[in-house]
């Protein structure tokens, strides 16, 4: 496991205000490099909780955590992570937002200025390339982010409900792009947290079902559904709705 993500043991209390809250009591997972796993559970499970521990921007409490044999760090160059908004600088354009973490990786500006237009043209925003954030739909600065994080090709990503505050229709659209985007890098190791269960069904090889406060892993399913995947396609299948059908009742005895 020195390439994936080994947590041993990981517990995490937030204390505040003369009152302890325990997020995560004694998380065991093991993520093997290149795999797609979502977590969930009810709000409040700790899942977020997790994923800011791995992306490096909680310190560690109790326990182990290791991706590719080293501990969480913020700032780390293998590492990638996409919030619930966009996060976009308003002041740069589509291209420029998505240019920018990659100006500290690649000096050649023609290089970076094709891995950005065909990352904004695999996101169906090609002619909008040059539009600040404000002159774009919500849904289109998702696009945007979408391209950013997968532009540096990073051994992990994190994505905390990246498509939470999005219309259905939108929602699956950029659930097919991010398939896309991740079947193009090999090795990329992808943790995403979602409420949505048939997001998590429909892009994962596993998801990984907590349990409420404090946090616990309660069910491991594997998600035995072929790649490539179109998520389009896969709702209209009978073994997806019972995959979906099948997470609702694990997630509800759990609660």
């Amino acid at each position: 496991m020195t390439d994936g993500i080994r947590i041993r043991g990981l517990s995490h209390v937030y204390a505040g205000g003369g009152e302890s809250v325990a997020a995560l009591g004694g998380i065991d997972l093991e993520i093997p490099a290149g795999q797609f796993v979502s977590l969930v559970g009810a709000s409040g499970c700790g899942k977020t909780t997790l994923l800011d521990i791995l992306s490096g921007l909680l310190e560690m409490q109790a326990g182990e955590v290791l991706l590719a044999g080293k501990p969480p760090q913020a700032g780390r160059r293998d590492m990638a992570r996409m919030f619930a908004r966009d996060a976009l600088m308003p002041w740069k354009s589509a291209a420029g937002n998505v240019e920018f973490a990659l100006a500290t990786r690649i000096g050649d500006t023609k290089e970076r200025a094709s891995r950005v237009d065909a990352l904004l043209e695999s996101v169906g925003l090609g002619e909008f390339r040059d539009a600040l954030p404000g002159e774009l739909s919500q849904g289109m600065r998702q696009r945007v982010a979408l391209a950013r994080t997968f532009s540096l090709r990073s051994r992990f990503i994190m994505l905390d409900e990246p498509f939470g505050a999005l219309d259905a229709l939108t929602k699956i659209t950029l659930q097919d792009r991010l398939v896309e985007l991740w079947e193009q890098i090999s090795g990329s190791t992808v943790v995403l947290v979602t409420h949505d269960l048939a997001e998590a069904a429909a892009l994962s090889d596993r998801v990984i079902v907590m349990s409420p406060r404090p946090g616990r892993i309660v069910a491991d399913v594997p998600v035995d559904l072929p790649r490539p995947r179109n998520v389009r396609a896969l709702h209209a299948m009978d073994g997806f709705q019972k995959l979906v059908a099948g997470l609702w009742e694990t997630l509800d005895a759990a609660s």
